[in-house]
């Protein structure tokens, strides 16, 4: 029970929900106003030069050769205002990790479009959700398969159902019979469980 029920199961749960849990508590831990400010372009003589050297940027301000750069010296002017490619994380994806994800939509993509990371957290998510996924769908067969096969080995031994109150199942005479279970039964009770 233990290896093939415990720790598949552990594993489940640990490779998709105590990995949303993790992504969760990251979000509220980075600073994204740092973050996203690092891929804003300021116009150095326009409406919005009060902005360089604010405190809300964590790196270090470089100003580029244009009018309008990033706080870390991207120049808007020369080479445009792509969100990624002023992004200095290089996470990949479209916010190119500057820009605070939809964790429920990266949740969904876990499974429907692996290895696909629209708003990164961190560089090399999308490997990091790759090989969760796998563990995830290897411990599924595991948690189906392997209490039924090892029952199945021990079919001289027959499962004893209990009622509610854990009484053994009685006949008329008073002795206890035990009920036994073909594989197909079993299957879908472990089946049952397992969802």
């Amino acid at each position: 029970d233990f290896f093939f029920e415990f720790l598949p199961m552990v594993a489940f749960s640990a490779s998709l929900f105590l990995y949303m849990v993790l992504l969760i508590v990251m979000k509220w831990c980075i600073n994204w106003d740092s973050r996203m400010l690092s891929a804003t372009c300021i116009d150095l003589k326009g409406e919005n030069a009060g902005s360089w050297g604010s405190a809300a940027y964590d790196g270090e301000w470089i100003k580029c050769d244009s009018e309008i750069c990033t706080p870390w010296g991207y120049d808007c002017g020369l080479n445009g205002y792509d969100l990624g490619d002023r992004c200095p994380l290089n996470y990949g994806g479209d916010g190119d990790g500057c820009q605070p994800p939809n964790l429920i939509t990266t949740l969904i993509n876990i499974a429907l479009q692996p290895g696909v990371v629209d708003e990164p957290l961190y560089g090399g998510q999308a490997m990091v959700q790759i090989v969760l996924l796998s563990i995830a769908f290897a411990s599924v067969p595991i948690l189906l398969l392997a209490k039924p096969y090892f029952l199945s080995l021990k079919s001289y031994s027959p499962i004893i159902h209990a009622e509610e109150d854990s009484s053994l199942i009685q006949g008329n005479d008073g002795e206890e019979h035990d009920e036994e279970h073909g594989f197909g039964e079993i299957v879908i009770h472990q089946a049952i469980e397992t969802i």
